[in-house]
């Protein structure tokens, strides 16, 4: 009977919690996937430029950026809802306006880590022909991720001239 229960506590876990139930590997590092969906505009958009470029013209360098994109458990717009990836994005580098310097929040509404939140942080670069995956840094969290550290991998799945899907990998560690 007791082995029934857990065995049942366990199914319901893994069903509340679905992809993010990823455990620890031998190097003690969780994996998580998510998907980011982020709108560019429109009434419901999700991300917005909030100043153009000090230097005018063509230039995008110094371009600031805010984004609330929806978290989800895959690259399906159906898919649950698990939280939310919120930060500021600039365009740092004079030579490549296809880099960008950014601070992300990982925010967990829904699921296993609800309430935890993710702080990344580092250069987004997809590479000259946009493929590459960007890695930041996973420099800390809260809740079940408190003094979390780590990495992200982010990559582009799809785009249209509205919205973005992007895979993010996230590799976590923590002392807690």
């Amino acid at each position: 009977m007791t082995a029934t229960i857990f065995y049942l506590l366990a199914a319901i876990l893994a069903a509340t919690t679905g992809t993010l139930a990823a455990g620890a590997g031998d190097d003690g590092m969780t994996h998580l996937r998510l998907y980011i969906h982020e709108t560019f505009s429109g009434a419901n958009a999700t991300a917005v430029h909030v100043t153009a470029s000090p230097l005018g013209g063509n230039s995008t360098y110094g371009t600031l950026s805010v984004f609330d994109d929806e978290l989800r458990q895959g690259s399906n717009a159906a898919s649950q809802l698990v939280g939310r990836a919120q930060g500021i994005s600039m365009q740092a580098d004079l030579q490549d306006s296809g880099v960008f310097s950014t601070l992300l929040t990982v925010v967990f509404t829904n699921g296993g880590y609800k309430g935890s939140t993710l702080v990344l942080g580092g250069r987004v670069d997809f590479g000259p022909d946009g493929k590459a995956a960007a890695e930041r840094a996973v420099v800390g969290g809260t809740g079940r991720f408190r003094l979390a550290r780590g990495y992200s991998l982010m990559s582009k799945l799809g785009a249209t001239s509205s919205t973005a899907v992007l895979k993010l990998d996230l590799y976590v560690k923590t002392d807690v």
